[in-house]
Formats: C-alpha cells, sequence, structure tokens
C-alpha cells in the first residue's frame, strides 16, 4: 500500500469490514461512479480499494475527503463481485438513518413518556374518579377552545391566495424532479402513466421516478409490461429493516437530477400545468421560502356521508387552516402530496424521516426550525375520499401516530425547539400537535356537554359550581359555532357550497378519529413504524380525470 498516487495490487479484499462512515462522508454515489469504496483508516491513512488506478480528479477528491489516502487495488472480478454489492447496501442503510438520530424517531420505543402519562391518569381516575373525570373535561374544553381559536385566527388570516405569476419561458424552467411512490400498483399505464403524460413541461427538463419496493412483484410486473418513456425512471428501493414513503424517497434522493422536486401519490391526477406553475412561483419567491404545498380535493364528495364529511374537513384543512398557518409564518404540517421542495434545501436538511409515518408533519416543524417557510399555492389535485368505515379508520390512526411521532421526537428537547421557533410558533405546535390528540382522544367528555346545554344532568352536577358548567356549556356551544362557520368558508372556498348543510353533522363523523387514535396509540407501544397502507380504488373517477 501506498499513497493516492500509488497502489498495491492484490486478490484479496482490505482487511476487517468497511466502515460505513468513511463512505457516508464520501458520498456513495460519487463512490460508485469513480471505482472507489473507502474501507477503514489504518493510523493516518484511509485504505480504499479499486479496481484500477483512479484519475487525477478522483485522486484530488480523496486528498479532499480524507487527507492522506492507501489504493488498495483488486482484479476488476473480485472488486465487481465482492465490493460493488456493498454500494447499494450502503445507500439503503443511509436511507433509513439519512436524519441524524437526534431528529428522527427512529428511537421513539426507547421512551416511555407515554406509558408513564396513560399510567398516571389510569391511577388518578382510580384513586379520586371524580376529580380526576372533572379536570379531564376541563383540559378538554380548554383544548376544544384553543383549537376553534386557531381555526378562526387562521381562517381571519387566510384571505384569497394571491394571483399566480407569470410562466417562465422554457428556456428558464429548472429541471424538475417528480417522487412518486408506488406499492402493490397494477394499473400504472392506463392510470398512473396517462395522467403524468399530461404535464406540460419540456421532457428534457422533467424527471419523473417511480419509486418501487424490491418485494411488491405486482408493480414491478405492471412495469415490465410498459414500454417507460425516456423522461421516466424506476428506483427501486431494495431489502432494508423498515418498507416506507420516506425510505423509498431518501433512497431516491441522490439520484435526483432537478433543483426542484415534486411529490405526487399514485392515484393523484395532477393538472397539466402545475409543474409550470410551480416553478414559477419558486421563482418569484426568495430563497428562504424552501416549500410550496398545494391543495388537494376529492372527486367523490357526494358519494356517501363519510365522503362528504372528509370532504369538508379537508376544506377547512387546504383553503383556511393551512393558509393561515403560512401567511403567519407558523409550522404548516405538510400534506404527502402535491408537495414541491427546493432539492437544495432537502439535502440540506437531510431528507425525510424514514422511520415516521407521517414524514411531510414531520418535515414541515423541521423546515420552520432551520429558518426557512412553507406557502400554500392555489394549485388542486384531485383525489380519492376515504368512503369507508374501517379504511378511514386506518388511514387516520397512521396519520394521527405520525402526529404523536413528530410532537414527541420534536419534545425531546423543550428548550432548543421554544429556541429554535420562538414562543408564538412553540404555542401554536403545542395546539396543533398534542393538542389535537389529547382533544380527540377525550372529545366523549366534550360530547357531554350536550347534556349541559339541553339541561340534562351532568356527571359533573355537584363536583364544579353551577356558574363553571354554564361557563364550560356557553364555550363549547362557542367553539361549535366557530367550526360551523370555518367549515361554510371552506366549503364555499371548494366550490363546493352544496356541503353546508351537511356541516353540523360532523359531530356523527368524529368519533371514528377517537377510535383511530385508541388504535394509534395502541401501534405507538406494539409497532410505532408500522406503515398502513391507505386502500383506493373504491370509487371510480369522472371521465374528464
Amino acid at each position: 500500500m501506498a499513497d493516492s498516487a500509488a497502489g498495491f495490487a492484490t486478490d484479496q479484499l482490505p482487511g476487517g469490514r468497511p466502515d460505513p462512515e468513511l463512505l457516508d462522508r464520501f458520498g456513495a454515489d460519487e463512490a460508485a461512479a469513480m471505482g472507489l469504496m473507502p474501507w477503514r483508516r489504518q493510523g493516518a491513512a484511509v485504505i480504499v480499494a479499486t479496481s484500477g488506478a483512479p484519475d487525477a480528479a478522483a485522486l484530488i477528491r480523496l486528498r479532499q475527503v480524507f487527507g492522506r489516502t492507501a489504493l488498495h487495488m483488486l482484479p476488476p472480478r473480485v472488486f465487481e463481485r465482492e465490493v460493488a454489492p456493498l454500494y447499494q447496501r450502503q445507500a439503503i442503510s443511509a436511507a433509513e438513518r439519512l436524519l441524524p438520530l437526534a431528529q428522527s424517531c427512529r428511537t421513539i420505543l426507547h421512551s416511555y413518556g407515554l406509558q408513564y402519562t396513560a399510567l398516571a391518569v389510569v391511577a388518578a381516575l382510580a384513586i379520586a374518579p371524580g376529580p380526576s373525570f372533572a379536570a379531564l373535561c376541563i383540559i378538554a374544553g380548554g383544548l376544544c377552545i384553543a383549537n376553534a381559536l386557531l381555526k378562526l385566527v387562521c381562517a381571519l388570516a387566510a384571505g384569497r391566495l394571491p394571483p399566480a405569476p407569470p410562466p417562465l419561458p422554457d428556456d428558464e424552467l429548472p429541471v424538475f424532479t417528480i417522487f412518486v411512490p408506488l406499492l402493490f400498483e397494477e394499473d400504472i399505464a392506463g392510470h398512473l402513466l396517462a395522467r403524468f403524460e399530461k404535464l406540460d413541461y419540456p421532457r428534457d427538463r422533467l424527471d419523473l421516478c417511480l419509486l418501487t419496493e424490491d418485494h411488491d412483484e405486482m408493480t414491478r410486473s405492471a412495469l415490465r409490461a410498459v414500454c417507460l418513456p425516456a423522461w421516466v425512471r424506476v428506483i427501486e428501493a431494495p431489502l432494508g429493516t423498515i418498507r416506507t414513503k420516506p425510505r423509498a424517497m431518501n433512497y431516491a434522493l441522490p439520484q435526483a437530477r432537478g433543483s426542484l422536486i415534486g411529490i405526487y401519490d399514485a392515484e393523484d391526477n395532477p393538472a397539466p400545468d402545475h409543474l409550470r406553475r410551480v416553478a414559477a412561483e419558486f421563482a418569484m419567491r426568495g430563497p428562504q421560502v424552501a416549500c410550496l404545498q398545494g391543495k388537494l380535493d376529492y372527486f367523490n364528495a357526494n358519494a356517501n356521508f363519510i365522503t362528504r364529511c372528509f370532504t369538508l374537513e379537508y376544506a377547512v384543512w387546504f383553503r383556511l387552516f393551512l393558509p393561515g398557518l403560512g401567511r403567519l409564518g407558523f409550522v404548516v404540517p405538510l400534506g404527502g402530496t402535491t408537495l414541491f421542495l427546493r432539492e437544495s434545501v432537502i439535502r440540506a436538511l437531510h431528507g425525510w424521516d424514514a422511520h415516521n409515518v407521517t414524514e411531510d408533519a414531520d418535515l414541515g416543524v423541521r423546515i420552520t426550525r432551520a429558518g426557512y417557510r412553507t406557502e400554500i399555492i392555489d394549485i388542486t389535485t384531485m383525489e380519492e375520499a376515504n368512503g369507508r368505515a374501517w379504511p378511514w379508520v386506518k388511514q387516520r390512526s397512521r396519520w394521527l401516530k405520525g402526529f404523536a411521532m413528530t410532537w414527541a421526537t420534536h419534545m425531546r428537547d423543550p428548550a432548543a425547539l421554544l429556541r429554535d421557533l420562538g414562543a408564538r410558533r412553540f404555542l401554536v405546535l403545542q395546539i396543533m400537535l398534542l393538542g389535537m390528540l389529547v382533544q380527540t382522544l377525550l372529545a366523549p367528555l366534550l360530547w357531554s356537554m350536550w347534556l349541559i346545554v339541553l339541561q340534562i344532568p351532568h356527571p359533573l352536577t355537584g363536583l364544579l359550581p353551577a356558574w363553571v358548567l354554564v361557563f364550560a356549556a356557553s364555550a363549547f356551544i362557542a367553539a361549535e359555532l366557530v367550526q360551523l362557520v370555518t367549515f361554510s368558508i371552506g366549503a364555499i372556498r371548494a366550490r363546493k357550497a352544496w356541503l353546508i348543510p351537511w356541516a353540523p353533522t360532523m359531530h356523527l363523523y368524529f368519533p371514528l378519529a377517537t377510535l383511530a387514535l385508541i388504535k394509534a396509540l395502541a401501534e405507538m407501544v406494539t409497532r410505532p413504524h408500522y406503515w398502513d397502507k391507505t386502500q383506493h380504488g373504491f370509487y371510480k373517477p369522472p371521465a374528464s380525470s
């Protein structure tokens, strides 16, 4: 062995196992392109396995990264058989731990706060049921009021989204990488590719990446059966310790060609002008705007009671709540689709948390903590609203589990979170994440306020002064009125005013969320990183879609 200007040829691999941190430091993609494998540090030098003499650029890069290096030259057949597979193993390992441990939820099982809190509540109810029940009712009522006020403030701040900027000339359009994670998708040609073919974007600047999993033979067979255009690539995530959408995106991130990255779901039907409008929006905004979030709407809103309520709920979410949060500079819990990022920023933020089942909401928090902004833009993707009770519960339980993961992860160090966000943003984040979770769990206690409104004896009668019960009932009614107003505005903004009469029936819809949260909390203990895939295809989109 010698300095990187020379080498030592042998059929034997360098001693010991390769140090993955060295490959991370150099970059697995760059190492693979140069035919190099940083192996281990020996004394002051780093041993580098190679199948031939590196060129001058590779030698310069080695010196920049490691200083003194020693080449260990292997015959090409040995390198390809023994060393080359390590690139893929390292890439998938890096995808799973791309986000530093301190920022990831992958050690969520090591936190016992949830279990201790649940035990404390059960113990309190057993020892002092009356006062404990009263305390829980007060907590639920306070969170209900805080949540209603936050929604009202966001609705007032949201206003109308600004008009779209003029489109960029073709020669100024950036290269746009689109990630479409796939899992068990059978109708690739007739569904997915047909819809993305409609995108009006120069094909030499479009990089559509279909992300698949190694165990998904259904999708792989469907892809083999079609002739993919040159602007479409298939990136297959190999076997790892987990299988999640963010892991697949982390694996694909080093291979992205674009300066902008967009994310769509397989069932999405983006409008042809989406990418042109997003490119123009990013060009108009400063570098502090790291993320643009589009809106979602649902083509099957009138299918049944659940789809009507689902559409109403998300009309408020995407047309009032998120735009208001963005305008006020608060944390925006991102949606997982119709989402667009600056490639440089997502790399700087170490990609997505591969272990978080709502990686989008977590990324929204990290974007704000890093000093960037998220803004909502006036583009809409049509999707299928989940209209069956158990699939709805499974989907919502994953979202709620992810919100709980996100809150627990960022609250490991509350002082640091407060320092990064400031007092107002910190408080709003607590209302959004913890407040929503606790309010959903304690929702049956809130519904009991109707007993007071209807002058029916309440379990708290005699435990609390009468004026407290009257005040609680009045605050509950006020919060319900705010909900009705926001539902109505959201329906109008979504051009679905016919949904307004359904707003009072949301009380019959929200118990499903409480059931979903109970399922989510159980999974937080038993299988926190399990990804419950949302079922689609129950409703056919209109022919015009």
